[in-house]
């Protein structure tokens, strides 16, 4: 892990942004605060970051995915954590392909994004489920899939799907179902 306790956080919603800034903050961190790519390639000029958090999806549609790669072509050994509320396995396999060293879903809190800096191995004893994927969760992993592939566009996403645009943003607004 790096010895400089340097964070970079990635986050358009100012308030949970502000509200991790302290909490790493207190943990002996030393945070800055991007909301956009543009703003975190400002402050990559000027700093070198030893550890990140991205949002994967950003304002405008961004995709949090571009962000991860820039920040791993500016140094390969940060430890980028990606945290959604969109979580998908496309996402979560692009994210890891693209340099992120962990990917975890919103809701997660210090504990857990400090927890995955040091969990950078792979883990061999992971516990495999014996239930089979469920059609819902199905469709979720595509839908997604389809988002990433552009670029969280809505209405490029519905018609690649067949689907009607207020259909899939209904879609996308309900609880994922497990």
């Amino acid at each position: 892990m790096p010895t400089e306790r340097l964070l970079l956080i990635i986050e358009d919603d100012a308030a949970f942004a502000r509200t991790l800034s302290r909490s790493f903050e207190r943990r002996g961190y030393t945070v800055l605060h991007a909301a956009s790519q543009d703003e975190a390639a400002a402050l990559l000029a000027q700093h070198n970051p030893g550890y990140a958090v991205v949002d994967l999806k950003l304002n405008g549609n961004t995709s949090g995915l571009s962000c991860v790669q820039m920040l791993h072509q500016h140094n390969e050994a940060m430890l980028i954590v990606v945290l959604t509320g969109f979580a998908s396995i496309g996402t979560a396999v692009e994210a890891i392909k693209l340099g992120a060293c962990q990917y975890l879903a919103k809701p997660s809190n210090t504990d857990d994004i400090e927890a995955a800096f040091g969990h950078i191995a792979g883990n061999t004893e992971v516990e495999l489920t014996a239930r089979s994927t469920s059609i819902k969760n199905l469709e979720w992993e595509r839908i997604h899939e389809v988002l990433v592939e552009t670029d969280f566009n809505i209405s490029e996403t519905a018609r690649r799907l067949g689907m009607h645009r207020r259909t899939l943003a209904r879609k996308l607004e309900k609880q994922r179902v497990k």
